[in-house]
């Protein structure tokens, strides 16, 4: 299935993997808006998934040679998926979904929490060698040293808002280990302090934007590479937030259903969807940012979650160039957090996650099936973006 739709009313036109009557007005406004800038390389590509963002659209892929929005990566730097699949079957594991979720529950931080003990593998990460070279407001975070041991303690903790861990069995019956975060608070720190760099920058810049939340960077310009070197570090502390979030789960599904014998993984899949990467597209070298987006270049693997109550994708990505080798990042949501809260009650929500161990309280009613796009008509609309190489049905899942 070719592009659905297209936007043709700014300096780039817009494609979109979606019929137009199925966006919502204020995310067409939004894309038109991204579509005036300059520097941006053939077109936008627009995922099925496309819902309105806070600063840019969900599920925009941007290209250009040499120039980077802040906005369209978003505050949640590195934001992403893991999934794997164990050697457990569902036999194993359905009779104790309510003790595993309370398990992991108890050794994963939810919400804005911190780990009260440090992990060895957190404590030796690689990557805090380079903290000393992260471009933060010195002035207002003095204290470096209580900076760092926040970030330190936040490493394999979950956040908030739609971030999840979930137990998933397959077709097959397997069971699927899921995961989705970010780069929590350092990372929005570090995205707020560029944002607000490129917006100072723009107030002198011909080429300034009409909507300033669009403020960028130009690669000859010293603010970009240091916003790039920030960037980079965030996306990495990010994958490792989630790789330690596994280390952490793994030995509770050992102890609890393999008599403490390791859990063996039989495969391993892991995505940015909020990011930025230096990649080669129509023969040139790109600076492509995801927002709400997942690398889908020809047999790469990549994950599609549904809502909490839906099914969730394993793919492999097709290399469409239109779509600068991209596809969804999820079902997307259809009705903002607030509308969601308004709209359905406690009764909706305990039935739409009927057979799925999870919270059924206020706390995560914005987060009910009912407020996202029905995922099977997402997957069909990418049709010639990716294909799909497993299905998981979500039977627990555990929120910020």
């Amino acid at each position: 299935m070719p592009i659905l739709s297209s936007i043709h009313k700014g300096a780039s036109p817009v494609h979109i993997w979606s019929p137009l009557e199925e966006v919502e007005q204020p995310a067409i406004d939004q894309l038109t808006e991204m579509s005036r800038l300059p520097f941006i390389f053939k077109h936008i590509a627009v995922m099925p998934d496309v819902h309105v963002g806070k600063g840019a659209t969900v599920g925009t892929v941007m290209a250009s040679k040499d120039m980077v929005v802040p906005a369209a990566v978003g505050v949640d730097i590195g934001c992403g998926m893991a999934a794997l699949k164990t050697d457990l079957v569902a036999e194993k594991v359905e009779d104790k979904l309510v003790l595993l979720r309370k398990r992991i529950e108890d050794k994963i931080p939810l919400g804005p929490d911190c780990n009260k003990k440090i992990s060895a593998t957190a404590e030796d990460w690689k990557g805090w060698r380079q903290w000393g070279r992260l471009h933060l407001n010195r002035k207002r975070h003095h204290d470096q040293t209580r900076l760092w041991k926040k970030a330190l303690a936040q490493l394999g903790s979950l956040g908030a808002g739609n971030h999840f861990i979930e137990i998933c069995f397959d077709e097959d019956r397997n069971v699927w280990l899921m995961l989705h975060s970010g780069s929590r608070n350092i990372g929005k720190m570090i995205a707020d302090f560029h944002l607000n760099q490129a917006k100072s920058l723009m107030k002198y810049s011909e080429t300034k934007p009409k909507d300033i939340e669009f403020a960028y960077f130009k690669e000859s310009q010293g603010e970009f590479h240091r916003y790039w070197a920030d960037l980079c570090w965030a996306q990495t502390y990010a994958a490792e937030n989630r790789h330690e979030m596994i280390r952490k789960i793994l030995p509770i599904l050992a102890k609890m259903f393999h008599g403490g014998r390791p859990v063996k993984v039989l495969q391993e899949v892991h995505c940015h969807h909020n990011y930025v990467a230096q990649e080669f597209h129509f023969g040139e070298r790109l600076y492509v940012t995801r927002k709400g987006a997942v690398n889908a270049e020809k047999d790469r693997l990549g994950i599609i979650p549904g809502s909490m109550g839906a099914r969730s994708y394993i793919v492999k990505g097709k290399g469409n160039l239109d779509s600068f080798c991209s596809c969804s990042h999820g079902a997307g949501r259809k009705m903002s957090r607030s509308k969601a809260k308004r709209h359905f009650s406690l009764d909706d929500l305990a039935k739409q996650t009927a057979g799925v161990e999870c919270k059924k309280d206020g706390t995560i009613l914005d987060e009910i099936p009912g407020a996202y796009k029905d995922i099977d008509q997402v997957m069909t609309h990418q049709n010639d973006l990716v294909s799909i190489v497993a299905r998981l049905k979500q039977v627990l899942c555990v929120k910020g």
